[in-house]
């Protein structure tokens, strides 16, 4: 019986090594098999990686709003460049009528053969487009000198470039009269001398 027992516990001493053998293996095996293990290095580098990400959006962001204000900065300078090309042109084209009524027309007036009754209409016609000039120019220095209106630079060159074509028209429509009245004064000269040439025969 002895021997038996002895035996029984070696077996017995066998099984338990065995199990504690397992039991200290099993755990590490199953959290390796059956749950994540989080490597700090990968994290570590996954957080640098987001970091650098979001350093560069915010860098890129930058960049966006830097360009946006540089080109709202050159379309500013671009309209302020058509706000003065157009009033320049405006200027100009306003002398060319006030030198064309203060030479032409004293000169169309003058003429012998411009009738009496003539003159008030030849007058009119070119008064009538300097007053338009003179309320063009008033309705400019308003634009430019005062922010009643609260336009934007786009909408006060747009009015100023209309503006420029508009006096561009009265130029062209005043140089029209000039020619045509010059034209009667012409052809009346012609039909004087060939009546005087007539009557002398």
């Amino acid at each position: 019986m002895r021997i038996d027992w002895k035996q029984a516990l070696g077996n017995n001493s066998r099984l338990l090594i065995l199990i504690l053998s397992l039991t200290l293996y099993l755990p590490g095996r199953a959290t390796a098999q059956g749950m994540p293990v989080y490597d700090n290095t990968n994290f570590i580098s996954m957080t640098k990686s987001l970091l650098e990400s979001a350093k560069q959006t915010s860098e890129l962001l930058k960049t966006v709003a830097f360009l946006k204000e540089q080109k709202e900065n050159i379309d500013k300078v671009n309209n302020a460049i058509k706000q003065l090309k157009a009033v320049r042109e405006l200027v100009r084209n306003n002398e060319i009528l006030f030198q064309t009524v203060q030479d032409d027309l004293r000169d169309i007036l003058n003429s012998p053969y411009i009738k009496a009754g003539e003159v008030e209409h030849v007058s009119g016609a070119f008064e009538q487009i300097m007053d338009t000039a003179i309320d063009d120019l008033d309705f400019v220095n308003q634009i430019l000198s005062s922010d009643f209106l609260k336009m934007s630079d786009a909408e006060r060159t747009a009015i100023l470039m209309e503006k420029k074509v508009q006096s561009q028209e009265m130029v062209a429509e005043l140089e029209v009269k000039v020619r045509r009245y010059r034209e009667i004064i012409s052809f009346r000269r012609m039909q004087d001398i060939i009546n005087n040439r007539e009557t002398q025969y």
